[in-house]
């Protein structure tokens, strides 16, 4: 027995390197990232490779698309096709992104502050359309990037660097805000749902539509020491005794006061036809079968001049050939003024 021990002891240690699950998914040369300790979104994009891993989905046809602000950096972390737009612009980015290219997993991942506050008007009518395209809303209930100002989910009373005295403005439901506008899936959870919220996206994955999940998630360098809460673990606590799941819940009911309950869970799942599809039905009804839509794969123009690049030059000529001989026929029209 003393003799197996001495040789165990004596043996050399191997060291094999393992890569970390989530890597295929993110940038490792971009790693460490630049969140503060115990914030939440690093736990949010892990849910998210997650369910992207579950989900078999092919990695070649997703684009993520990203605002400005802290949650605003997941599209320079994640290995995936990303785009960072200016302040408040993704969904728009990404309403463009998806009629050209109907066949990628469009998904957006920004803030509070640039989807609903500087980038509201178009979050409304994205939902409103029904733009088929996964958005992930991070709440921190402040702007956290630029200095710790009010946002619009900043819970009444509850201190900011531009409202020290505490905040009066009523902030939005985001739930509610989405339903209303016509979301056709609207889930919330908060990143100490880890399991609950990786379900989520998988589900929000397959569905199709205008897909909302918001994700509570701690601000300890600004929110949480303006207000005095303590560290991000005490936000996570409070999470756990704080969050309620209720998935029957009216999303009217589902606002969130400060330091009060945080109903969790997924409020809305709808099966409604996309923009797109009502596009392609109404003008199919209109002009039969002088519409030609976009096909569902998707890449007509740019897979048409990749495959044949002489055709490409050539429709370049004959439309440059047609613009010459219209202006030629107005001038001639004009009497050549």
């Amino acid at each position: 027995m003393s003799k197996v021990m001495e040789k165990t002891a004596t043996e050399k240690t191997e060291t094999v390197e393992a890569e970390h699950p989530a890597a295929p998914f993110l940038r490792m040369d971009r790693i460490p990232h630049i969140w503060c300790p115990t914030c939440g979104i690093g736990t949010v994009v892990r849910c998210f490779a997650d369910a992207l891993e579950h989900s078999k989905v092919d990695l070649n046809k997703i684009a993520i698309v990203s605002g400005i602000g802290c949650t605003g950096r997941v599209a320079g972390y994640m290995k995936l096709d990303a785009f960072h737009t200016t302040h408040g612009r993704p969904v728009p980015f990404a309403t463009g992104l998806k009629l050209g290219r109907p066949e990628l997993l469009v998904t957006v991942f920004s803030g509070d502050g640039d989807l609903v506050g500087i980038g509201g008007n178009h979050f409304i009518h994205a939902a409103r359309r029904n733009i088929d395209m996964l958005v992930v809303l991070v709440n921190n209930f402040i702007y956290g990037m630029t200095g710790g100002q009010n946002a619009p989910t900043t819970p009444i009373s509850a201190r900011s660097s531009t409202m020290p005295f505490g905040n009066f403005e009523r902030p939005f439901n985001l739930p509610h805000l989405a339903e209303s506008c016509g979301a056709s899936f609207v889930a919330r959870w908060t990143s100490l749902h880890i399991r609950r919220l990786t379900k989520s996206f998988r589900e929000a994955i397959a569905r199709k539509g205008f897909r909302f999940i918001e994700v509570i998630a701690p601000c300890a360098t600004l929110y949480a020491r303006l207000n005095k809460l303590g560290t991000g673990f005490n936000l996570m606590k409070f999470y756990h005794d704080n969050a309620i799941i209720d998935h029957d819940a009216d999303t009217r009911d589902v606002d969130i006061r400060f330091q009060d309950k945080i109903i969790c869970g997924k409020f809305v799942d709808e099966e409604r036809p996309t923009y797109s599809e009502m596009m392609h039905e109404h003008y199919t009804r209109i002009l039969g079968d002088k519409f030609v839509g976009m096909p569902p794969e998707g890449g007509m123009i740019r897979d048409t001049e990749e495959k044949s690049p002489s055709k490409g030059k050539k429709a370049t000529k004959e439309r440059k050939s047609k613009t010459s001989k219209a202006k030629s026929a107005k001038s001639n029209e004009t009497g050549g003024k």
